[in-house]
């Protein structure tokens, strides 16, 4: 396997740690939104979220919620954003299951962008409602 994320945990490739233990490691991004913006994934290799065990999913949500509040106090930014994303057409560039925790400042030019006319029409209860009932009927 040629995964760079696996490579770090195995000391073969650099990266700035700031945490590890036995089930995750976190890192600094080498292209960072702000400064401090941190990767934490498992040492275990996993694509995404959805191939991750549940053990491992709620331990690195731990480590992301003590993280958030160690890196804000060491830059002093004004918020975090937690991202995962799932998948290439979710933005997924390295498929090795990783959590962005970026500091955010107010008017730091970063942000969402949304689709051209995203806020001028609500959808419908109706619609929303059949939305939420396939979701369910998924589970």
């Amino acid at each position: 396997m040629d995964c760079i994320f696996c490579k770090i945990v195995k000391n073969e490739s650099p990266a700035s740690i700031i945490y590890k233990d036995d089930i995750s490691l976190a890192f600094l991004d080498i292209y960072p939104i702000t400064e401090g913006h941190t990767l934490l994934i498992p040492r275990k290799h996993f694509v995404t979220l959805d191939d991750c065990d549940e053990e491992t999913a709620k331990h690195l949500m731990m480590v992301m919620k003590k993280l958030n509040g160690v890196i804000c106090k060491a830059v002093k930014c004004e918020g975090v954003l937690n991202e995962i994303m799932n998948g290439e057409a979710a933005g997924q560039e390295i498929f090795h299951l990783h959590l962005h925790i970026v500091p955010r400042y107010k008017d730091d030019g970063f942000g969402w962008f949304y689709p051209k006319g995203y806020r001028e029409k609500e959808k419908s209860r109706e619609k929303l409602d059949e939305v939420a009932a396939r979701i369910r009927q998924s589970a």
